[in-house]
């Protein structure tokens, strides 16, 4: 197998931008505010875009070859990851996901944790993050009066930022962002609040699940420089883990049988070479690394996130031992 590629899936949004014209040739008419760049679930099936896989559908390709793409502990019924690019000119709807259990009874799909990573953001961009210590009946007096916003937590980002959104967070982003998404594989969305504008809300929903003891926290990360390159751990948990690689020159890795891997291309470009061929990456491409590819090197000058699921204790360990 080889590194994949895939078409860019776009939804116009409300709230959508033409910002990602800055790094991309392909974009669709209209405000374009999501592009889910890795996806296979029932509302977006990624395409393969190069190679002889290419016009393949992820889910198709998933059947083909199993373990050979997704590693020998990641199971093929359910592709777990969703990868997106969105861009704003306008709040989004105040949002609230389930938890697994809450989203699997009543939609019966998965909850959604996410992390946010920001490419680029206007200055005074801000993001929403919880509320600032009011209680339910608080917040949902707030709602029925029109108002809720004097209850959010506001919170002003830089590129660079990075923010776990857990299930149970109440957030939303303002305006002048592109933000990389890596999420939970679930399409489960509860809107809160949506400034007037007329969509669908699900307060009830939203209601039950907010968890008004979380906090938006920035993730400070653990950096560790490498010959070549340094290396960033922002985030690790049963769904997840995220990895920031800021590249200088080149770094060379190991796939893992056990599971695949997503590089996310945030500023920069350079080349993923492995035993058989050569790919260009570059800002805004997401390539997946099946787990059987083998020894791979990245060479450019670039930042990437890498994002799997992982093992956990094998990831802790791999920590400690820098730390030790």
């Amino acid at each position: 197998m080889y590194p994949l590629k895939f078409e860019n899936l776009y939804f116009e949004k409300v709230w959508g931008s033409r910002d990602l014209e800055s790094f991309r040739e392909n974009l669709p008419s209209g405000k374009i505010g999501e592009s889910w760049d890795v996806s296979c679930h029932p509302h977006g099936v990624s395409v393969v875009s190069n190679g002889k896989y290419k016009g393949m559908k992820l889910d198709k390709l998933i059947r083909q070859e199993g373990a050979k793409l997704l590693g020998t502990k990641i199971p093929t019924d359910k592709f777990p990851l969703l990868v997106k690019l969105l861009n704003t000119s306008d709040k989004l709807s105040v949002q609230v996901h389930p938890d697994d259990e809450y989203a699997l009874k009543v939609e019966g799909e998965m909850g959604k944790t996410e992390v946010w990573y920001v490419v680029e953001a206007n200055e005074g961009a801000k993001l929403i993050l919880g509320t600032n210590g009011c209680t339910k009946k608080q917040f949902e007096m707030a709602i029925k009066e029109g108002n809720p916003e004097k209850y959010m937590n506001v919170v002003e980002v830089k590129k660079g930022d990075v923010y776990l959104i857990k299930s149970g967070l109440i957030h939303t982003m303002g305006e002048g962002l592109i933000i990389a998404e890596i999420q939970q594989n679930s399409d489960t969305t509860y809107r809160v609040y949506d400034y007037n504008r007329g969509r669908e809300l699900h307060i009830e929903k939203a209601l039950d699940v907010i968890d008004f003891n979380l906090v938006g926290k920035k993730s400070e990360g653990l950096k560790v420089e490498k010959e070549g390159y340094s290396k960033t751990y922002y985030c690790l948990n049963k769904h997840f883990s995220l990895e920031l690689y800021d590249i200088e020159d080149n770094l060379i890795e190991d796939s893992d049988e056990e599971r695949f891997y997503i590089f996310t291309c945030v500023e920069g470009e350079g080349e993923i070479k492995y035993t058989d061929g050569i790919e260009k990456i570059s800002m805004g491409d997401s390539i997946l690394i099946p787990a059987s590819l083998g020894k791979y090197q990245i060479v450019g000058q670039l930042k990437l996130l890498k994002s799997y699921v992982p093992d956990i204790q094998k990831v802790e360990n791999e920590i400690l031992g820098i730390v030790k």
